[in-house]
């Protein structure tokens, strides 16, 4: 490798902003790589697995087996939630781009990628007090913090808590206002309670106030599955009631 043809590479790579730096992202490094090696080969192998946490190794080698680079990741089975699921993939991605910028691909910011480094502020100890001092930095409720936005409209929160991608705000809706992601499982259990309870209301605004009132929400939406089965047994009492009178 001629290293005006690295260059040449390097100058294709996009990068992404983390806290005010740029980190060139592993897709990013893996493009330019094949841009001089259309052939090369990138070879990965778990080193370990033990409870929970895997070592990987990565390997990147030209069209002639020549070894231009080799990177070491760790990563921690649920030390985020991206990684309640993935962190065997995480920790390939990890050790393959610090591969490649140990062979030049991507060095002109840092040795380590952008995921690298994503992965690593989201495994940080996220402290009470950093969760309850921060604000939202978008949207309506922009310079709010999270417990000043569910003092007005909790059903925000639902929604950033169900459509947020982003493993540090999850954790922050988490620790300010106690609410946790619903498993698959919760998930239709919730639904199918939730369909009863409709089902089995029999005045439409004088029922929905007294639920909302009893458990303090805004819709049904926000109770958790040991109270909407508490609501159904309730309802479902007042609707005997009714038909025995």
């Amino acid at each position: 490798m001629k290293y005006l043809d690295l260059a040449i590479a390097n100058e294709t790579i996009k990068t992404t902003d983390i806290k005010g730096k740029d980190y060139a992202e592993v897709n990013q490094r893996i493009k330019a790589f094949r841009m001089v090696y259309p052939q090369g080969m990138i070879k990965t192998n778990i080193e370990s697995i033990v409870d929970g946490i895997c070592v990987m190794r990565a390997e990147v080698y030209t069209e002639d087996g020549i070894l231009l680079g080799t990177g070491t990741a760790y990563e921690k089975e649920d030390s985020s939630f991206i990684n309640k699921t993935s962190y065997i993939e995480n920790c390939e991605t990890s050790a393959v781009g610090r591969a490649l910028g140990m062979a030049g691909f991507g060095i002109d910011v840092s040795v380590a990628s952008a995921e690298e480094v994503q992965n690593a502020i989201n495994n940080q100890t996220l402290t009470q007090e950093e969760a309850d001092n921060y604000k939202l930095t978008f949207g309506k409720y922009k310079d709010k913090t999270l417990k000043e936005v569910e003092k007005v409209d909790s059903n925000y929160i639902d929604w950033m808590l169900n459509n947020s991608k982003d493993e540090r705000m999850i954790k922050i809706i988490e620790l300010t206002t106690g609410r946790t992601i619903p498993s698959e499982e919760e998930s239709k259990q919730r639904l199918v309670l939730i369909s009863s309870i409709n089902n089995l209301v029999l005045d439409t605004d004088s029922d929905y106030d007294d639920i909302y009132k009893h458990f303090k929400v805004k819709s049904l939406n926000q109770l958790t599955v040991l109270q909407l089965e508490e609501c159904k047994k309730i309802l479902e009492k007042k609707l005997s009631k009714k038909e025995s009178e």
